[in-house]
């Protein structure tokens, strides 16, 4: 067996695999002896099946089989040894790639064209400026979280008179042009109104100061502006027959409930962060704004490193790259798409590859490894953040590592952890590196970033 490899410039190469009959042919024998002992052939017992006549009925296929395992690798052991820095897969030469005959042939010649990374060096130091911008914590923030706590021990108290946000249960029934209750209309006993989630102000406005056993007079079309989905809850009836009922209807004001939030207690408290973590509401909202403050540092990070990501396209510049071979490989990958996909997001893919090729030096510059005991504190991390989306901030650790076990199960997943690792740890790494312009901003201003 002979692998050469042939700079054709600096980025494609020709590599030549030529295969003799004595790399492949043992391996042949191997394999034809194997089905000889399983042949089950009618007329033959079971192993029993002449070589003749296995070679005559398998002989091209294994053949072909092994010629192609063996020249895969081939490729792949002498890429790997001689640290070839390819881009996307060999492809066949087309011009001087031979018709193989495994009737025939018994010496291969395969010719192959490879794509190489450009030679480049991407550096970072204090010379490199970069926005890192962190997110102020408000104390709107902190009263909302507070206000899930208690509203976790509420409760619903029935009053006399409307307020804000209220519900209201009563008797709904259509009314004619007269303002009569319209016979053989739609009535609903025991309909439940939030006014407070009506779309239209003056709609609203009617219910202020409601009271038990007052008869009010509304359009429930105009008050959810022909929502049909809505429309359809309220009525009992299909949202698509809902939608054109445009008359007005008299309701009954039945029943007035209101939510009571709870008191902040020290059952509460505990519950959040474990017990006797914080022992007053001050130190309970102080450690609910440091939670909410360790939770954005994600995010400052994720903005840092598309900030960098900037700054290192332009300090590297425009790369050169084997268009014409990646341009195949792209359309290889999508054969379904066609050439027009391809000429339509060559530019783009050419982009996301240079910052690819950067951030692979970076990560290598800095000795940056994943280890499991990374990927599985990272899912425990991920099951955190989902936890604190509804207000739980304190969850037992083998709660957190029942989860994070079953997210490990997952191939797409532990792949989707092991990127997010070596983004997290890049992200450390370089703003200890770089001249950080740091900047405090609102959540709104942060999010308006990714407009």
């Amino acid at each position: 067996m002979n692998v050469s490899l042939q700079n054709i410039d600096k980025v494609s190469a020709e590599l030549t695999v030529k295969l003799e009959k004595a790399d492949y042919q043992e391996k042949v024998d191997k394999e034809l002896k194997s089905l000889r002992q399983k042949a089950q052939i009618p007329g033959f017992r079971k192993g029993m099946v002449p070589t003749s006549l296995i070679k005559k009925m398998y002989g091209k296929s294994v053949i072909a089989e092994v010629v192609n395992k063996t020249l895969q690798e081939a490729v792949y052991n002498y890429i790997k040894e001689n640290k070839v820095n390819m881009l996307g897969e060999p492809l066949p030469n087309e011009e001087k790639q031979q018709n193989i005959d495994f009737d025939t042939m018994e010496e291969f010649d395969f010719v192959f064209d490879i794509a190489l990374a450009p030679e480049f060096k991407a550096e970072v130091s204090a010379q490199d400026k970069v926005d890192y911008y962190s997110i102020e914590v408000s104390e709107e923030m902190v009263d909302n979280q507070v206000k899930m706590y208690t509203q976790r021990t509420g409760k619903y108290d029935k009053v006399d008179a409307y307020e804000d946000n209220d519900m209201l249960k009563g008797l709904l029934a259509q009314l004619d042009e007269e303002g009569n209750t319209k016979e053989g209309g739609i009535q609903v006993e025991a309909a439940v109104l939030m006014p407070a989630y009506m779309k239209n102000d003056d709609q609203k406005a009617i219910f202020a100061n409601a009271k038990v056993n007052d008869v009010l007079v509304f359009n429930p079309n105009v008050a959810y502006d022909g929502h049909a989905a809505e429309l359809g809850s309220l009525l009992k009836i299909d949202k698509e027959i809902a939608k054109d009922v445009k008359s007005d209807f008299s309701f009954q004001v039945e029943e007035i409930t209101r939510f009571i939030p709870g008191e902040l207690t020290q059952e509460v408290f505990d519950q959040a962060f474990g017990e006797g973590v914080v022992k007053t509401e001050e130190e309970f909202r102080a450690k609910i704004k440091e939670e909410i403050a360790a939770r954005f540092v994600a995010d400052s990070d994720y903005k840092f490193l598309i900030d960098i990501r900037k700054v290192m396209m332009e300090k590297v510049g425009k790369l050169e790259f084997s268009d014409a071979l990646l341009k195949r490989i792209m359309l290889l990958n999508n054969e379904e798409k066609g050439e027009e996909y391809v000429a339509e997001n060559y530019d783009k893919s050419i982009e996301e590859l240079t910052w690819h090729l950067i951030k692979e030096q970076l990560v290598e510059a800095n000795d940056i490894k994943v280890e499991q005991e990374d990927v599985l504190k990272m899912a425990r991390e991920t099951t955190k953040a989902q936890f604190a989306q509804y207000g739980m901030l304190s969850i037992p650790d083998d709660v957190l590592d029942n989860y994070a076990q079953e997210m490990l199960k997952k191939k797409e997943t532990i792949n989707n952890l092991v990127s997010r690792v070596v983004e997290v740890k890049l992200a450390a790494a370089l703003k200890a590196q770089v001249t950080l312009e740091n900047k405090n901003v609102s959540i709104e201003e942060f999010n308006k970033m990714f407009e």
